[in-house]
């Protein structure tokens, strides 16, 4: 379904394991970037009420994901730590169109742009879900999986919705043609995309 080229190394969950706090502050903060990409989106796209209805929806969903990391931590006598930058996310960045082309373009790409980070962070929750020691983070991530692939769903839904002219299929293939370029450098580190 989500179609990535080049799926993590298994042993991704082993570096994981090593430092639980690491990568459940992490992941808080994805949860917490999620919600404030919805309200960006928000802000930028108006003019599309079911657009603005669902990212309302999916803000008030990352946030209670948020909340229930924070509650993971705070059970295993863990505490949030710092905000940690997202290479992964930034180097994917660089690969939408900004400020060239139509503004029906540059929405097309912000919504593959989110789609990608929901397949990535979709793909890493299974991963998660099924390798990794602890059984009640196994059953944490599975449940969260299914909302990840719920949204990457939704951002491909609006990407095809809202085209136009624009051949979504050729500029997903360009997405994750990309991302899989950037993938070599990903899938070492104690963080969730890296």
């Amino acid at each position: 379904m989500l179609g990535l080229r080049l799926p993590t190394d298994p042993r991704w969950v082993n570096i994981v394991e090593k430092d639980i706090a690491e990568i459940l502050t992490d992941h808080a903060y994805c949860e917490q970037k999620a919600a404030s990409n919805a309200i960006s989106c928000i802000v930028k796209y108006p003019e599309y009420s079911d657009v603005v209805d669902e990212m309302v929806r999916i803000c008030n969903e990352e946030m209670t994901h948020f909340g229930m990391v924070h509650d993971e931590l705070k059970k295993r006598g863990l505490q949030l730590g710092r905000e940690r930058k997202d290479p992964y996310v930034h180097d994917l960045m660089d690969f939408i169109m900004k400020g060239g082309g139509s503004r029906e373009a540059q929405f097309v790409d912000r919504m593959l742009f989110a789609a990608m980070i929901e397949a990535r962070s979709c793909e890493r929750f299974r991963l998660l879900s099924e390798e990794i020691s602890d059984e009640d983070l196994r059953e944490f991530y599975r449940s969260l999986m299914e909302s990840e692939a719920e949204h990457y769903a939704t951002f491909i839904g609006f990407a095809r919705k809202y085209a136009g002219n624009i051949d979504i299929d050729k500029r997903w293939k360009e997405f994750l043609d990309y991302e899989a370029s950037l993938m070599g450098k990903y899938g070492k580190g104690q963080t969730m995309h890296g």
